[in-house]
């Protein structure tokens, strides 16, 4: 269970460090309304732009933080608790838009596995 829970660590952290470093630009068919890049999905949503850099701040930083928890477990459970959090947010900000739930699959799947790794 143990090796099935730091695979999913990974698997969260990288989904992460995959949108907020590598797609932050780029036009992907998960964005909310007919949003292009982050910027203009955080318009899309009705949030202020300084709330782009405090998500990405804080998804990046508990990304990080599971990578650590590898070797320090202590900052894996606190991490996975934050993340479930702002994928619980993404989620409302879908639905808010009233997105297809397919654009909410990403974010629940990511919700999901945070979950699992804070609990089990």
């Amino acid at each position: 269970m143990k090796s099935v829970l730091l695979v999913l660590q990974i698997v969260v952290a990288l989904g992460i460090f995959n949108v907020w470093i590598l797609r932050f630009s780029k036009t992907t068919a998960w964005r909310g309304g007919a949003s292009a890049n982050m910027k203009q999905e955080f318009q899309t949503y009705g949030l202020p732009p300084w709330s782009v850099q405090l998500i990405g701040f804080l998804k990046l930083a508990c990304a990080t933080c599971l990578v650590v928890g590898i070797w320090f477990p202590v900052v894996t459970q606190p991490a996975a608790i934050v993340l479930a959090v702002l994928m619980f947010g993404a989620i409302a900000m879908h639905v808010k838009v009233k997105d297809p739930v397919k654009k909410s699959l990403p974010a629940f799947t990511m919700f999901v596995l945070s979950l699992a790794v804070a609990f089990l």
